[in-house]
């Protein structure tokens, strides 16, 4: 995390010391970095030199309207999965047509919202779905903008909950079946093929997926141009991976580091080469590579325990506040904002909830620590607050921005009265 550095003993946020803010807005407390998250944007839209292209943020990976709207303003498009991420990114100032629509269960009153506001392109992600949209456009007297979401049976080798990209997956069509579907919408009053879509999974670390991914979209692509239609983009989706096991040298004076696996450069050249023939804009869909190392998530240490030969620190964030350790075995790196002590412990990291499955980290070495001191649990900008809960009746945290020296409250904390709603 390039916006961390340990100035001394003491661990900062740009410019300011994160002691400072769990000690003026108490814990669970989500910090993110302004800088990092317009730097993390500009680094992407930069590898495409003049190639025509857009970045559609994915807004599942993180929702905060300040978020929204600061990546609004750089030039962001939107890559939403419901109606109500749709009412985001409009709210947030992202226009229709920088808007993508994915997600294999849309309900038909947001098909409907989605056509008649003019998004640039609706993901088919199965045969029905087709037809429904189709109806739902004749209905509404209007034409439908719809991409094909391909299911190209890549394999990303890495946790099978975030694949979705292999057959058997729910995501997406064939290609024999988008084969089908080019032919059909050819001769559609109510459908304009405007796209070719794919996102074949989270956490790709390693280019062979990405290379694969480039030659079946390109022939895809092709086929369909062949057919007669006039695409507007061909979109492959997300899924760059970082590094969460390195996110910062923990000594006094460590710098944070870079987190991506994989130099996006190299990434969108192996897209842009595929498909360059073809003259046709492109469009990737980055969340967690421009949110998850703008965020950490800052906690307080309860007590300190020991059962069998297991040595466990106590911390008042739990699974309701960053649930990925316990729903996919994910790693995030956990450090003291002050470093007091240059010993180390072995432990277990485990929150406040009354579930086994309330864990940061198991048998992690960590500096050592006692209670009333604070620890940041790292890279948690991306699926850290947007898959939070209210579980065990616990209040949603308190989210702020740091811009430099500037401190903002982007989202207040829930209050007990916020839960209690008869």
């Amino acid at each position: 995390m390039q916006c961390l550095h340990y100035d001394k003993t003491s661990l900062y946020i740009e410019d300011v010391a994160l002691t400072e803010l769990a000690n003026e807005f108490g814990t669970p407390l989500y910090v993110y970095s302004f800088k990092q998250l317009v730097s993390n944007f500009k680094r992407f839209d930069d590898a495409f030199g003049d190639y025509p292209h857009t970045l559609c943020y994915a807004l599942k990976a993180n929702s905060n309207p300040t978020i929204l709207r600061s990546l609004a303003r750089v030039g962001a498009g939107a890559d939403v999965v419901s109606g109500g991420e749709l009412f985001f990114a409009l709210e947030s100032g992202i226009p229709p047509e920088k808007i993508v629509f994915a997600g294999v269960g849309k309900r038909d009153i947001d098909i409907e919202a989605a056509i008649k506001i003019g998004i640039r392109g609706l993901n088919v992600e199965s045969e029905m779905e087709y037809e429904v949209i189709s109806d739902l456009a004749e209905r509404l007297n209007r034409v439908a903008p719809v991409s094909l979401r391909i299911n190209p049976d890549i394999d990303i080798y890495g946790h099978p909950y975030i694949a979705t990209g292999r057959h058997g997956d729910k995501f997406g069509i064939t290609g024999e079946a988008a084969l089908r579907l080019i032919n059909r919408i050819k001769n559609d009053d109510y459908c304009d093929l405007v796209g070719i879509h794919a996102h074949i999974g989270s956490q790709i670390t390693e280019m062979a997926p990405y290379e694969k991914l480039a030659e079946y979209m390109a022939d895809i692509a092709r086929k369909a141009l062949q057919a007669g239609h006039r695409l507007e983009y061909i979109d492959f989706g997300g899924g760059f991976g970082l590094d969460y096991k390195n996110a910062i040298e923990v000594n006094i004076d460590g710098q944070g580091s870079d987190d991506l696996v994989v130099e996006p450069q190299k990434i969108i050249s192996t897209f842009i080469n595929a498909v360059k023939d073809t003259e046709v804009p492109l469009i990737i869909e980055p969340g967690r590579a421009l949110v998850a190392n703008t965020g950490v998530l800052i906690t307080e240490v309860l007590y300190l325990k020991q059962t069998g030969k297991t040595n466990i620190v106590i911390v008042d964030a739990g699974m309701t506040e960053l649930i990925r350790p316990s729903l996919y075995a994910a790693h995030h790196e956990i450090v003291p904002l002050e470093i007091r002590d240059p010993g180390s412990m072995v432990v277990d990291v485990v929150g406040p909830i009354c579930e086994s499955s309330d864990f940061f980290a198991r048998e992690r070495e960590i500096l050592n620590v006692g209670r009333g001191d604070y620890l940041a649990v790292l890279t948690a900008g991306a699926y850290g607050f947007s898959l939070s809960s209210t579980y065990n009746a616990r209040p949603k945290s308190l989210e702020l921005m740091v811009r430099g020296k500037r401190v903002k409250v982007i989202r207040e904390r829930q209050s007990l009265d916020d839960l209690w709603v008869e």
